[in-house]
């Protein structure tokens, strides 16, 4: 593996938790810090990120000596994925075989330029795509992202529990929708629920290192290929964002310094 510094997975335990947004604004704020960045995604049956990120439909990763694939640019990040080599109405109808053959061909034949992060959009769950991608690279992390209701808390301590098993460092637990803040009266709603990232964070000795809100203005602008971090970076839920990138990128330096060496991988029946 080549071409970048850092691979970070943005990891949940379940679907419709905001991984795949959070995935794209932490993309975009850590390169707003000066970080050269890629982002691949590995959700092979949903992959979101071309329409997250503007790219037009039909455009294709340019194929070198009939292999290697030269990353799509957009807002300044690298970007890879299923959903760039097939059409967008193709259902991904394969098993498990087939889709870890391509998931480690999107992985290893992609060309990274010099990233200092490449961050990881992982699918929901704990399957094929996660333990594939334990033994094909060294991970710098893995962020959790997860809402702070019981049902997402559940899930999400499965992903905590399969990362430890591949030995894995948890850089952080991302509490999101945290807080609704009505934009009329100011008024703060805790609609999922409170706590329940401290709970989580406690529970596996590690910390809630970003809480990000519901806010309409990141639903919208994601649909529209225009994420909020980039279209609008005044709005609340861009600083969050912002903050979050702050604190990973401090992480994974602080990791670094204290000579914390990347996990080498053994997958055992247990």
């Amino acid at each position: 593996m080549s071409g970048y510094k850092n691979l970070v997975c943005v990891a949940s335990g379940k679907g419709g938790v905001g991984k795949s947004t959070t995935a794209v604004n932490l993309a975009l704020s850590l390169s707003k810090l000066g970080k050269r960045v890629g982002l691949l995604d590995a959700d092979i049956y949903g992959p979101s990120i071309p329409l997250m990120m503007g790219i037009e439909p039909g455009r294709k990763p340019e194929i070198r000596d009939r292999k290697f694939m030269l990353p799509i640019i957009a807002h300044d990040i690298e970007i890879n994925s299923m959903g760039l080599l097939v059409d967008e109405k193709t259902a991904m109808a394969w098993r498990a075989p087939m889709i870890i053959s391509a998931f480690n061909q999107i992985l290893n034949d992609t060309v990274w330029d010099n990233r200092d992060y490449l961050i990881v959009d992982m699918p929901p769950g704990t399957g094929d795509i996660q333990l594939s991608l334990s033994q094909s690279a060294e991970i710098t992390g893995a962020l959790i992202v997860t809402t702070p209701q019981d049902v997402a808390l559940l899930d999400a301590r499965r992903a905590i529990e399969m990362f430890k098993k591949v030995e894995v460092p948890i850089i952080g637990i991302v509490e999101n929708m945290s807080v609704h803040i009505c934009e009329k009266c100011g008024h703060e709603e805790e609609v999922f629920g409170s706590g329940g990232g401290v709970k989580l964070a406690t529970e596996y000795k590690t910390e809630v290192i970003g809480r990000l809100p519901l806010n309409i203005g990141v639903r919208e602008r994601t649909d529209a290929g225009k994420p909020i971090v980039q279209s609008l970076p005044s709005n609340p839920a861009s600083k969050a964002y912002m903050q979050l990138s702050i604190t990973l990128d401090e992480r994974v330096s602080q990791n670094i310094a204290s000579g914390i060496a990347k996990p080498i991988f053994s997958v055992t029946e247990d």
